[in-house]
């Protein structure tokens, strides 16, 4: 029999190893299973590449904040205003100067205002957003800029908004400061309804009525122009329902994760049907503005007609089930529909508009 100092030399280290080999193996297994249930986060990257990759480290966050590198939200902004500058151009029988004069000033107003609305959004939803795939990096919810630095940087933006909206005539004022209320609304409404496009809608749309005003023409006095601008900004709201209801698409599985309300949620197993009546209810309302307009047979062709047709593509065609291909049809369908419209009502307008230059030199000759 042995004796304990033999048991403790000779087995001691013996048994020891066994048992750490046993552990290094429970640890490596252990590890191993561990990576594979639970894959690392993605973390942040900086931009290697586009325009972000060209500007200074400490601009990017802000850079990112206005959403400079994904220009689409600025061309829906921008485009309402451009409707509404060419319906109203007849009325006014402004020159082809002063119309693309005026649809410059929109243009960067439309840049300004989008980042700023872009920034209240993020100083708003900066507790939701981390828990969004699509917005977890977003400059305030990862920490790149602090909420004070971001209320800095929105009165900054909207200071410079305001410096463009003074280059217009003195009633756009008071046409324009109160579409901030509904910039500021917007990221409430989607705690509180299944509806915040139509909250959107009804700020993106708000330069559908800019145009008159821009070009001298008082809604308050002028009947038919207040017609055309009310119709006008209602298909605008229409518009912007059906196309950020197909945006909304891709963030379904996480809204209804973070508590997030859209009309996307609501009416998912309906939704082709819903953008199908807010198509109808967009061209039936865009053609009653052409009508108070007066507008002539290219505005109800190539606005009513080609909306009406690149509409129906987008809402076949869309997979709604595809973040890629709700992003696609997102980006292009501004493009397409706001396009088609643009159109119609530029080709109304340079109609109308040698037309009165032909008038004109009949009644001078007369």
């Amino acid at each position: 029999m042995r004796n304990c100092s033999a048991f403790d030399s000779t087995y001691a280290p013996s048994s020891l190893s066994m048992i750490d080999s046993i552990k290094m193996r429970q640890v490596s297994i252990l590890s191993g299973s561990l990576r594979t249930a639970c894959p690392a986060e993605p973390v942040y990257t900086p931009p290697t590449t586009g325009l972000l990759s060209y500007l200074p480290a400490s601009w990017v966050p802000y850079a990112e904040l206005v959403r400079i590198d994904k220009p689409v939200g600025t061309y829906y902004l921008f485009f309402p205003c451009v409707f509404s500058t060419l319906m109203a151009a007849p009325m006014a029988m402004a020159t082809p100067g002063t119309v693309i004069g005026t649809s410059l000033l929109f243009a960067s107003g439309a840049l300004i205002m989008r980042g700023a609305g872009c920034t209240i959004n993020d100083l708003w939803d900066r507790n939701l957003d981390p828990h969004v795939t699509r917005t977890k990096f977003r400059p305030i919810a990862r920490g790149a800029v602090t909420p004070f630095q971001g209320l800095v940087f929105t009165g900054a933006q909207l200071l410079a908004g305001l410096g463009v909206l003074v280059q217009f005539p003195t009633a756009c004022l008071f046409y324009g400061i109160p579409s901030l209320l509904f910039v500021a609304s917007y990221p409430l409404a989607k705690r509180v309804t299944y509806y915040p496009q139509a909250v959107l809608g009804l700020t993106f749309s708000w330069g559908a009525m800019m145009g008159f005003p821009a070009l001298g023409i008082d809604l308050l006095s002028n009947s038919a122009a207040l017609t055309a601008a009310a119709c006008l900004y209602s298909s605008n709201v229409a518009w912007t329902v059906l196309y950020d209801m197909i945006y909304a698409h891709q963030d379904i599985k996480d809204d209804a994760k973070a508590g997030i309300k859209s009309i996307a949620l609501k009416h998912d197993a309906e939704t082709k049907q819903v953008l199908t009546g807010l198509a109808a209810v967009q061209i039936g309302l865009l053609g009653m503005a052409g009508f108070a307009a007066g507008a002539g047979p290219l505005f109800y062709i190539g606005s009513c007609g080609g909306a009406a047709l690149t509409l129906g593509i987008m809402i076949k065609r869309v997979n709604l089930k595809s973040v890629k291909d709700c992003w696609w049809w997102f980006c292009n369908g501004c493009w397409l529909t706001g396009g088609a419209i643009s159109i119609g009502l530029f080709a109304d307008y340079i109609a109308r508009y040698i037309q009165g230059e032909k008038v004109e030199e009949q009644e001078i000759v007369a």
